[in-house]
């Protein structure tokens, strides 16, 4: 990742947060946290509040209990665009570009709190990390391919430097190679240059070979969490979501 890309991460923290709809409760007491340099993801069965989670951290779901932080500043429901100025992109599992408008247009828009001089720069350093994007530029982003739309999200998300990069299932519905290259190449390439990450992943295995601590959710709560390496070795997280409950 070049240095126009990349800013010293910060700690993006949830302690004992519930969080939810209509004053209900998705997900309860959960403490969470992620530091510059690593991958923290989150797994779990379909319906256990993994996206709900990252759309309470982001601004997106109201909090209810408990609260957020990122660096020294509390982010508890402070509004998604106050946040992504603090340094926190989120990338979201759907709704993620604009299909109507090209890709030029969506790294533009990713760029609108930027000065009008630096967008053009920005522009050339995200087509260097993503360099597929290069002869694409003029393309509408729904004649992407899946691979390459999650690409350009990224890349949209990227124009501000984030410090902390939020991303809700990145490979859902993409190929088996697609997926690995985005979480090997790609998100664990984030991490490895400086930035915050947080990894909502249906694949689990997957998940464990870029993380550096896993939280395994369940019910809206925490269950499990822990090194890659210690997960593997537990009997219940191993039948769960190594076997098959989870063949990824």
């Amino acid at each position: 990742m070049s240095a126009e890309l990349s800013q010293k991460g910060q700690v993006l923290r949830a302690v004992n947060l519930s969080a939810g709809y209509d004053g209900r409760a998705i997900v309860s007491g959960i403490t969470v946290e992620a530091s510059p340099g690593k991958v923290v993801s989150i797994v779990g069965p379909n319906g256990s509040g993994k996206s709900t989670l990252l759309k309470s951290l982001v601004g997106v779901v109201p909090v209810l209990a408990g609260s957020v932080s990122v660096g020294e500043s509390d982010i508890t429901n402070v509004a998604p665009e106050r946040i992504a100025t603090l340094g926190v992109g989120y990338v979201p599992q759907v709704d993620d570009v604009f299909p109507p408008l090209t890709v030029k247009e969506n790294l533009e828009i990713g760029g609108y709190l930027l000065e009008r001089h630096l967008v053009g720069e920005r522009i050339t350093a995200v087509l260097d990390f993503f360099p597929r994007l290069k002869t694409m530029l003029s393309r509408k982003a729904g004649k992407l391919s899946g691979g390459e739309r999650k690409m350009l999200a990224m890349g949209r998300v990227l124009m501000l430097t984030p410090s902390v990069m939020v991303l809700d299932e990145p490979t859902a519905n993409l190929a088996p190679q697609v997926a690995t290259q985005l979480l090997e190449e790609f998100i664990r390439g984030f991490a490895d240059h400086g930035t915050t990450v947080l990894l909502v992943e249906q694949r689990a295995k997957a998940a464990l070979r870029i993380s550096d601590w896993t939280c395994v959710l369940g019910g809206g709560r925490v269950v499990l969490e822990g090194v890659p390496a210690d997960l593997e070795r537990d009997p219940v997280f191993v039948e769960s979501f190594l076997g098959g409950g989870a063949r990824h």
